[in-house]
């Protein structure tokens, strides 16, 4: 596994500082960079396997680099008062002395040239190439429009090129040696890239740890041919949870596989998939966010895992132009907490009288839920017990309009170094009906919870303890309400203004502590003072 490979971190350690000392020093414009340039060798790569594959199995393949290329500045439009055959003739010479062959924009051909040539030939030709890539129709070739490449020193390419290449050998030798596919472990040198993102942006948006988006994933079940959606996705990380955990149920051999530094079996076969199955998967995923450079992540971050053409769009999901309604057997999100909006761009159909973004996001998707459809949501703490007839609003449509199944209270901690805000993530399946709420007090996640989140070596934290417990909860089982979990039954939450904080109901357990007779405490700090008086003890050894 990667987070095993000190050689890929070091690498990647290295196309950052590459990047930095080039003058590119915004993480997420790094980010957005290296993204195009493991993209253009992972086209490259992939194109070349599958004429390989093509050519062994007889089954048509057309490369991505068959034919020529005509930038589209240089694309001439038919001149449409002359017959369709002469027009189409007069524009193909028009445009020939511009025509690019595509092998020429292949990450092999383009990195054998001179840096200056190089530098020019990427940024005129195969980044414009790049952006066209999936057809006019395409979320990607739609997103990418707008994108730039900013590289503009001849050795920064060569270097990060050179660099890209030494990662690549070591994913390679990696797979040969792990049994972990090509793919997968270029998808985890992705993630990791992501991960660097250290910064929580303007609307409060900020990456969630994988170990929660793992465990929110074996809460939620999803399941292949369910349609899975994240209203505010950022750099797909809940949708990518979704398709590994999928992929892992997909395996018949996952029995023998290992469990990851989580404690979690997640199998890499992503790269072995039909290509019925991977079609059903395609067309599975549904991300939205506002941020045009996170739509721009995502997607290549889905592609870099497998999925050829993941639906991603740049969409508002709390306005009125969104009416996803009824659509979603799985919503799987964490959606920004902070803020408010503009009360005219709310969307109508919320019953909710609020600007407040955790508590829209809350019904709008209770509202893209299916009858039956289930949701894993991280919520600000403050969601389960504000007192403001709104909040109290919210929690009713949760336990009267759905099974409220869980509520799990995570350490503050959880977030760091982005927020130190308190989260909770919630369960509940739309239409069901609420008789008992399972709560659970998360402790530990198997990290420090400092800043450096450093990971516990063999340490599960509570992840596997919280999926063991509510997979088998039972109500009908005594509930302890001085342990980490246990259910509370509906009557009593609607008694308490639906409040949902878990000290509302845990008990708290007191060790008693004895002391000695004062007396005693007394006649000994006599002794200590006598003997400190006659030198016989240290005073500052005491202190220390």
């Amino acid at each position: 596994m990667l987070e095993n490979n000190s050689v890929l971190k070091s690498k990647i350690t290295q196309l950052w500082n590459k990047l930095w000392s080039g003058g590119i020093s915004n993480p997420l414009t790094a980010i957005e960079q290296i993204s195009y340039l493991l993209f253009m060798k992972r086209l490259d790569d992939l194109d070349s396997k599958r004429v390989a594959n093509s050519q062994i199995s007889r089954k048509p393949y057309t490369s991505k680099f068959e034919g020529f290329w005509i930038p589209p500045e240089y694309v001439f439009p038919l001149d449409k008062s002359k017959p369709q055959q002469e027009a189409e003739k007069e524009k193909e010479e028009k445009e020939k002395p511009f025509a690019v062959n595509k092998q020429d924009l292949r990450w092999s051909q383009f990195n054998q040239m001179k840096p200056e040539e190089m530098l020019v030939h990427v940024q005129t030709k195969v980044f414009p190439f790049l952006k066209t890539l999936n057809g006019d129709e395409s979320s990607f070739t739609h997103y990418m429009k707008d994108a730039v490449f900013i590289i503009q020193k001849p050795s920064i390419l060569v270097e990060a090129i050179s660099t890209i290449e030494e990662i690549y050998e070591e994913i390679e030798k990696d797979a040969n040696e792990s049994g972990q596919t090509f793919q997968d472990i270029q998808g985890d040198v992705y993630e990791m890239l992501l991960s660097e993102i250290a910064t929580a942006g303007k609307n409060g948006q900020f990456r969630t740890p994988r170990q929660i988006i793992k465990l929110i994933a074996e809460l939620v079940e999803p399941q292949l041919g369910n349609r899975i959606a994240d209203p505010a996705c950022g750099t797909g990380g809940f949708l990518l949870g979704a398709y590994q955990y999928i992929v892992t149920q997909l395996n018949k051999n996952k029995e023998n596989a290992q469990t990851d530094e989580d404690g979690f079996i997640r199998c890499s076969v992503s790269g072995l998939l039909s290509q019925e199955v991977s079609d059903i998967l395609n067309d599975s995923l549904y991300g939205y966010d506002i941020d045009v450079t996170m739509v721009r992540l995502a997607l290549m971050n889905l592609m870099m895992h497998g999925v050829d053409n993941p639906h991603i769009d740049y969409r508002d999901t709390l306005s009125q132009e969104f009416n996803e309604s009824n659509q979603y057997q799985i919503v799987m999100a964490n959606p920004p907490f902070t803020g408010s909006i503009d009360k005219a761009d709310i969307n109508k159909v919320f019953q909710l009288n609020t600007t407040k973004t955790e508590l829209l996001f809350l019904e709008n998707i209770y509202n893209m839920l299916k009858i039956g459809g289930t949701a894993g949501v991280i919520v600000p703490q403050g969601v389960l017990f504000g007192s403001n007839k709104v909040f109290i609003a919210a929690r009713r449509i949760l336990i009267e309009k759905c099974e409220l199944k869980a509520v799990i209270t995570m350490p503050s901690g959880i977030f760091k170094p982005y927020a130190g805000v308190s989260t909770a993530i919630l369960i509940f399946t739309k239409g069901g009906e609420t008789e008992n709420v399972w709560f659970y007090d998360m402790q530990s996640d198997g990290r420090s919870l400092d800043d450096k989140r450093i990971k516990i070596v063999g340490d599960y934290g509570d992840l596997q303890d919280i999926v063991t417990q509510f997979k088998n909860r039972n109500p009908n089982i005594g509930s302890n309400r001085k342990a980490k979990f246990f259910f509370v039954p509906l009557n009593e939450i609607v008694a308490k203004n639906y409040d949902l904080s878990l000290n509302k109901y845990k008990e708290d357990t007191y060790e008693e502590i004895k002391y000695e007779n004062p007396e005693i405490i007394l006649a000994k700090l006599k002794t200590l003072e006598n003997e400190i008086n006659s030198g016989l003890v240290d005073l500052e050894r005491i202190l220390q």
